[in-house]
């Protein structure tokens, strides 16, 4: 599974996440700065994406328009790039 995580989430966190989603990627890397989300939506699903976002505007993307993408909606403060490693290590390891 790999991922691709919005521009709402730190472009560090990719690094620190490679050994649990490797081929992951942040929207940086695709010159997607000003991209309008449908096209980061539309980019995720056909590039098999699942998208991890701060960002309700997806989850609304995905029940009007469906899978794929997956979306991992986020819905945590503020918070370090090790802690955010911290909760994907613990979901992976518990689903």
């Amino acid at each position: 599974m790999k991922l691709l995580s919005d521009q709402n989430l730190s472009p560090r966190l990719i690094p620190r996440l490679a050994d649990l989603f490797p081929d992951s990627d942040h929207v940086s890397a695709f010159d997607f700065a000003r991209a309008q989300d449908d096209e980061v939506y539309e980019y995720a699903g056909r590039e098999e994406f699942m998208l991890v976002t701060k960002d309700a505007d997806f989850g609304e993307l995905n029940v009007l328009r469906g899978s794929p993408p997956k979306v991992i909606w986020i819905r945590r403060g503020n918070c370090s790039t090790a802690t955010m490693r911290t909760f994907f290590a613990t979901v992976t390891t518990t689903s």
